[in-house]
């Protein structure tokens, strides 16, 4: 399955989506991302949120069964 490279990667955009609106449920975010990427799955946007949680750059915690809140991580300067 050849994939079609968008004008940017899918962790600059979820980022920028969380810049904006603070955080997020883990389904709204999914549901913004599709909007600039088209057709994704909540598998491929977990993918990414883990990168990015390993990297330090956002905080996925639990709200109830079946339902994360994905926030960006403060920066500290």
């Amino acid at each position: 399955m050849d994939k079609i490279w968008g004008p940017r990667p899918m962790h600059l955009a979820v980022v920028d989506i969380l810049e904006k609106k603070n955080a997020l449920t883990d389904i709204d975010l999914l549901h913004d991302v599709k909007d600039n990427f088209g057709e994704i799955s909540l598998r491929e946007l977990n993918r990414v949120l883990m990168k990015l949680e390993i990297s330090g750059i956002i905080r996925v915690t639990r709200l109830m069964k079946g339902k994360r809140r994905v926030e960006l991580v403060a920066a500290t300067s």
